[in-house]
């Protein structure tokens, strides 16, 4: 038989290699600590779980629910964004219930690309903006991510013959895998550039209630005419550790909303109902949760942190987000480093050149390992460093 072109010509999925080159260490009989992969360890709190529990045993929870979601949580996604963000959303037009921020982030796609159509896409980011873009035939167009520019990209500098080409344009903040933060004037600015091109701006906003000393992003749908152009997708995952249950959102522009749909009313069956019941209470009831999981996220940042400058590396400590990203010592690319730590402590980090061109040189490492783990991966690179001197 013979495959696609798209498939035959899709990279493997970053996290899928390092997986695999875990299970080869441990088939050797090797201890490995893994800070690769961005999956809450905390526990998804009681009273969720409760909630799912509940909802379970109602028989109408046992059918198949439809595409659009209940209309009681998108009615609680439209009061969360009011509450959060100070935005008022129709829930009937403006909000659309996910099986995970992932699958609408690649499903959307569909919505716009062409074949030959362009999609602007960050340079180090999320894999998945590029892949979604491939599979419908398109061309992802890069915008390097500079320390230099704060990891933001420079929207003056894409190339006009480009930009008339381009339909999309994907931003993440606060970012992965670079922990970079963005304002409001900045998202203004985004604003004004998706409307002179007439493109769409497609937020991915996963990680802005994950944020330490007092920081709190803010929402693309914050910035003015944003829903003209704009949606903002975003997740249960991080904020309540549901990565598991598979449940997220998309907000904002109501053609959108409606665009990506259609798509998953001919591709999916909706969310089980039990697990949306879930997401309301997460949404509507205590936050105390989040409070609780960004101190302990926010302690292993500084302890990581300290670690890491001793090896060499130089890094930001992040205002938000999971991920600490560090430059590695001159000398050494970041498969190079990876790879070296992964032979002698045993420890995965991920080269940031998996994210791309522009990631190289960096690593990134994830705060979603347990205290203890996290403490013995310190102590191997603690005693790392002491050798390395």
């Amino acid at each position: 038989m013979e495959l696609s072109q798209r498939i035959e010509t899709l990279p493997p999925y970053l996290f899928a290699e390092i997986s695999k080159k875990m299970a080869e260490k441990r088939a050797q009989g090797v201890d490995v600590i893994s800070f690769g992969i961005g999956d809450p360890d905390l526990p998804t709190p009681d009273r969720l779980l409760d909630a799912l529990a509940e909802a379970s045993r109602d028989p109408a929870n046992h059918r198949y629910p439809e595409t659009q979601g209940l209309p009681e949580l998108r009615q609680s996604i439209a009061r969360f964004y009011d509450r959060r963000f100070g935005v008022q959303l129709d829930p009937d037009r403006e909000v659309l219930p996910l099986i995970g921020a992932k699958e609408g982030i690649a499903h959307i796609a569909i919505c716009f690309i062409d074949p030959g159509d362009v999609a602007l896409v960050p340079d180090p980011g999320y894999p998945v903006y590029a892949v979604g873009t491939l599979l419908q035939g398109g061309e992802p167009y890069y915008l390097p991510l500079t320390e230099e520019n704060d990891f933001l990209p420079d929207l003056d500098a894409v190339p006009e013959q480009v930009a008339r080409r381009a339909k999309v344009l994907w931003l993440n903040y606060p970012n992965n895998p670079t922990g970079a933060v963005a304002d409001l004037a900045f998202f203004e600015r985004a604003v004004a550039f998706a409307k002179k091109h007439d493109i769409a701006v497609l937020h991915d906003a996963p990680y802005s209630e994950i944020a330490f000393d007092g920081f709190r992003p803010v929402s693309l749908l914050q910035a003015t005419g944003a829903r003209d152009v704009g949606v903002e997708f975003h997740s249960l995952s991080k904020s309540y550790n549901m990565t598991g249950w598979r449940i997220g959102m998309v907000v904002g522009n109501a053609k959108i909303v409606d665009a990506l749909m259609r798509v998953k009313s001919n591709l999916d069956s909706g969310i089980p109902q039990a697990i949306q019941h879930m997401a309301i209470a997460a949404l509507d009831g205590p936050q105390d949760c989040i409070a609780e999981h960004n101190a302990i996220y926010a302690r292993r940042r500084d302890r990581l942190a300290e670690a890491l400058t001793g090896l060499g590396l130089r890094l930001r400590p992040p205002r938000a987000s999971l991920y600490i990203w560090a430059r590695v010592p001159e000398g050494m690319t970041s498969v190079q480093f990876a790879t070296r730590l992964l032979d002698e402590a045993g420890v995965v980090v991920t080269p940031g050149s998996g994210y791309g061109p522009s990631g190289e040189g960096y690593v990134r490492l994830s705060l979603t390992i347990p205290d203890d783990r996290l403490e013995e991966g310190v102590r191997r690179m603690e005693k790392l460093a002491a050798s390395w001197r």
